[in-house]
């Protein structure tokens, strides 16, 4: 009996330290890799892939820092039902296949920075995906792939509320690239090249939190102040950017005056050219101030249009008289025509004369006889 009671406890044992290790996040923690609880960190270890197997309840993967070129259907091949943030900061991504994150459904958070990403299929997230924040600053292999993100954010994000797209060397955003992001809530479009905001770009009206730090702007549109203006709340930084001090200003001026909390760095906005208001705070500038380029340019051509009139009556009289020259030595230029024509057939002929001679041998014969 005791023998018996004996059996049954050791098996209940080993039924529980099964259960135990089953269950826990180290039983499957990969190779390379430091697991806590369910966060697993497997920073700069130059893996070439995700490391398998993860653990069933993870929530957090940063596999920042390695060389993942591809990430594919493969990258996570069963179920990661409590998988919530993906981090793979500069880890050398170039492509994002399709269906890569259908078997990670509860990403919220996701961190893409610092690849060199020239290919994300519009397909490599699930449609019902719940992804929130989406960080691709300095992402991009270069600024012409712009386009891949564009079609990814009118299909596949839309739940996001926070996109960082700092970095990546932008100049021209497509129009309508934000229009699916319908609960976008802070843009974050610092460190780009980006020299105007085209129609319907920024008409998101959840927007909050709004980034365009360090840019080649030099005006805002009044279309594009108009935008900023509809949407409530909106919070906008700009300070960075080489703004032209011109008349062309002058309706971004007065819209910083009536916005004054909207532009929480409008203190910091100062002038890039001309030179004489170089480094100058935008509101301390005054209309007098501000000369206009166009202005300018229409009075030099007033003062340029008679010297080019002039110049055109000089030219015309030049042609009058060299036509007037010719017309009068015609006789002597007709006689000087003749007897080019008659020396260049006394030419020919000589040349047509010692042909003949060397062609035949009798005659070359002859000539050297005599």
């Amino acid at each position: 009996m005791f023998s018996k009671q004996r059996n049954m406890c050791n098996l209940t044992l080993c039924v529980l330290l099964f259960l135990t290790c089953s269950c826990s996040p180290l039983s499957s923690c990969p190779a390379q890799c430091l697991c806590e609880t369910t966060v697993v960190n497997c920073v700069s270890q130059d893996l070439s892939s995700i490391p398998q197997p993860l653990p069933e309840n993870i929530t957090a993967l940063n596999i920042s820092g390695n060389d993942i070129r591809n990430l594919n259907n493969e990258s996570f091949p069963r179920p990661l039902e409590h998988l919530t943030h993906l981090y793979v900061s500069g880890s050398q991504v170039e492509e994002l296949d399709s269906m890569v994150f259908k078997n990670v459904p509860s990403l919220r958070l996701v961190d893409l920075s610092n690849n060199r990403i020239s290919q994300f299929s519009v397909e490599a997230l699930p449609q019902d995906n719940k992804i929130e924040v989406l960080n691709l600053s300095k992402s991009l292999y270069n600024h012409s792939y712009i386009g891949v993100f564009a079609d990814l954010f009118k299909h596949s994000l839309p739940k996001v509320s926070h996109l960082d797209l700092s970095n990546n060397d932008l100049v021209l955003l497509p129009e309508g690239i934000f229009t699916g992001l319908s609960d976008l809530t802070v843009l974050d479009l610092r460190n780009n090249s980006l020299v105007t905001i085209r129609n319907d770009t920024l008409c998101n009206r959840a927007l909050k939190e709004l980034d365009l730090r360090d840019n080649a702007l030099k005006v805002l549109p009044n279309v594009t102040l108009e935008e900023l203006s509809s949407i409530p709340d909106l919070r906008v930084r700009l300070a960075g950017n080489p703004w032209r001090c011109d008349c062309n200003i002058e309706d971004m001026l007065i819209w910083l005056e009536r916005h004054q909390t909207s532009v929480v760095d409008r203190f910091n906005l100062t002038c890039s050219d001309p030179a004489r208001l170089k480094n100058a705070p935008l509101l301390t500038l005054k209309q007098s101030q501000l000369s206009c380029w166009s202005n300018a340019g229409d009075a030099m051509d007033r003062v340029l249009e008679p010297s080019y009139v002039f110049l055109g009556m000089v030219l015309a009289l030049i042609g009058v008289i060299f036509l007037l020259v010719l017309y009068l030595n015609r006789k002597g230029i007709k006689r000087w025509m003749y007897n080019i024509r008659d020396a260049c057939r006394d030419h020919m002929e000589g040349y047509h004369y010692r042909y003949e001679i060397n062609s035949d041998p009798r005659l070359a014969n002859l000539n050297s006889d005599v």
